[in-house]
């Protein structure tokens, strides 16, 4: 079984996402914050981390950098408020796999999710 760790620092987001995904057959993790996010890869090695580019105490890059030091197999999918080219750019030229700015259409990100997560 496929494992989606969700790392937001907002409630809602987190649930939504956990429910969608556990519903079509993932194990999930939540994370509020890069900590929590670092404690869970270490705990249950996940396949694909859904970020978030804003959170308090440690961004999303700086979150993304890191884990991909240190799990470069991980696949991590960006969520973001903020449209801005040159912040989508950078995730991406720090190995983030895709991008979805808020509100996201949640069919969309299943969708490209279960294509990454393909065997």
């Amino acid at each position: 079984m496929k494992t989606i760790l969700i790392v937001d620092d907002q409630p809602g987001i987190r649930l939504l996402l956990e429910e969608v995904f556990t519903n079509e057959g993932y194990q999930t993790a939540t994370a509020r914050n890069g900590m929590e996010a670092f404690e869970k890869v270490r705990e249950c090695e996940p396949d694909l981390i859904l970020l978030d580019m804003k959170i308090p105490g440690m961004d999303g890059i700086e979150i993304l950098k890191k884990l991909k030091a240190d799990c470069s197999r991980i696949k991590v999918i960006m969520m973001t408020a903020y449209g801005e080219k040159n912040l989508i750019e950078e995730t991406i030229s720090h190995g983030a796999v895709r991008y979805f700015t808020k509100p996201f259409d949640i069919f969309e990100v299943l969708r490209i999710v279960k294509q990454l997560l393909q065997d």
